[in-house]
């Protein structure tokens, strides 16, 4: 495949210009503005299910092996994992790089008060669950009740309970992770109490 950026417009058949499909406008626009990697990072950064180098490399519009060589870079940076589906490797986003992306948005939206006042409601919220069903955990609910049908009003609940569950974790994270910025802890810069900075390393 080549990646070479086609042209917007192409040649018709009596001389002129042949306007095209607004969509391969956008796409070449896009070809246009990014490098390879910039592309290939962003098909993989919109991926979770997991896709073979091929299908990226087709979504990124590169070839396959060049796909291969920023998947690989990728998977070296932790930011991708690799499975086998028999002899074609399929990547996706590493469970790391989603905890990151959400963590972020989390930090970039709400102050450190709001998503602390966040994890005292989810934590309020899996206590209710527990105490109402006298189980510990989603799972342990799903034995108990013995629930198969997904779109019953136990497997809503269920579906929730994890839900909340995995965005607790992500706020906990988050407001740690906000914590050690402020302090430098991430940095190795220390910070007192009026923001300076000092060059001691935090141990």
């Amino acid at each position: 495949m080549s990646e070479e950026a086609p042209p917007s417009t192409r040649a018709s058949p009596d001389g002129g210009t042949e306007h095209r499909d607004v969509n391969d406008v956008v796409v070449d626009e896009w070809i246009e503005e990014t490098t390879p990697f910039e592309r290939v990072y962003e098909i993989i950064g919109r991926t979770y299910d997991p896709m073979s180098a091929a299908r990226i490399a087709d979504r990124a519009r590169v070839s396959p092996t060049t796909a291969r060589k920023h998947l690989r870079a990728l998977v070296n940076a932790g930011e991708v994992t690799t499975s086998q589906d028999g002899q074609t490797t399929l990547y996706c986003r590493s469970e790391t790089a989603i905890i990151t992306e959400h963590t972020q948005s989390l930090l970039a939206e709400l102050t450190p008060e709001e998503i602390a006042a966040g994890i005292t409601e989810m934590k309020t919220k899996i206590q209710d669950w527990r105490d109402e069903y006298d189980v510990e955990s989603p799972e342990e609910l799903a034995r108990e009740l013995d629930i198969e049908d997904a779109d019953s009003d136990a497997g809503a609940l269920l579906r929730e309970w994890q839900t909340t569950r995995r965005n607790l974790a992500l706020a906990q994270a988050a407001l740690a992770i906000g914590e050690a910025r402020r302090t430098g802890h991430l940095t190795g810069t220390d910070m007192d109490d009026d923001g300076n900075s000092d060059s001691s390393i935090v141990v």
